[in-house]
């Protein structure tokens, strides 16, 4: 049998825009596949998928569209199954639960927010930061390897903690918005990635405060706001919000959320807060 993608779980019921398709090249149509109160939104799985740009985004935009009419259990990209048969049995493994999570997830929208390290802020640390302010000066008199080697650790990290006071202070902020937050996966230079669960009515006074934080702290830290995304990091166990520490030179870190039955395709996920 021809192997089947699987883009989401939803409501049966739930509205198909007519002539919709998916990953693929040509795209390929979608098509519903019920089993009681829950449907599997599919199309045919295109051969040798990979995580090309198109397809990444055609994945993406097809589960955005499913949400503007309804919540949307959201699968990974490349979330592959060898048969409908696997896919109907999956609908019908735990519907309860399926149903109570597309219920947590009705009328909601993930927004990602991500705060980096600014590397072009030494003159302000020079004025704040009395060790990088000792270490800079004996640099200049006393040039060497050794030196510049300290001067540029304590630069790393004086501006790594900045970045962090001011990623803390948005958090705050912008933490009491959301029903939910999850943390995402450590990136270099990032000294937070944090995805928060909000109404959909609360997405304006969210980007509001994420631009007065940027205004506020200018010089200490980027902040780079997405979505709204596909609510892959609150498909799993409810969750209070976090209160997670930000931090400086983070590495990566590999993530999982739950996917159905398949077979994931060579390709990487599409994880909002990577």
């Amino acid at each position: 049998m021809d192997q089947v993608y699987a883009y989401g779980i939803v409501r049966t019921g739930h509205r198909l825009p007519p002539g919709a398709t998916g990953v693929g090249s040509p795209p390929e149509p979608l098509r519903a596949l019920p089993v009681g109160q829950l449907t599997a939104v599919v199309s045919a799985a295109p051969a040798g998928l990979l995580a090309r740009r198109r397809d990444l985004l055609a994945h993406q935009e097809t589960l955005l569209g499913l949400a503007a009419e309804g919540p949307v259990i959201p699968m990974r990209f490349g979330s592959v199954a060898p048969d409908e048969e696997t896919v109907r049995t999956r609908l019908a493994d735990a519907p309860q639960e399926q149903l109570a999570l597309l219920e947590r997830l009705d009328g909601r929208v993930e927004m990602n927010l991500k705060a980096l390290v600014l590397e072009d802020g030494l003159s302000e640390l020079l004025r704040e930061d009395n060790q990088v302010r000792r270490l800079h000066r004996e640099s200049t008199s006393r040039p060497g390897y050794e030196s510049s080697i300290r001067l540029g650790q304590a630069i790393a990290e004086g501006l790594g903690r900045r970045a962090a006071r001011a990623a803390a202070r948005t958090l705050e902020r912008v933490g009491a918005l959301a029903e939910a937050t999850a943390a995402g996966p450590e990136i270099e230079g990032c000294v937070l990635n944090m995805s928060f669960l909000l109404g959909r009515e609360a997405q304006e006074e969210f980007r509001a405060v994420v631009e007065s934080c940027s205004a506020a702290y200018r010089g200490q830290v980027e902040l780079r706001l997405s979505g709204p995304l596909p609510c892959f990091s609150f498909t799993g166990t409810p969750a209070a919000p976090q209160r997670a520490r930000p931090r400086a030179g983070a590495r990566p870190r590999a993530g999982r959320a739950p996917d159905p039955a398949t077979t994931s395709a060579r390709s990487a996920p599409t994880t909002p807060g990577a």
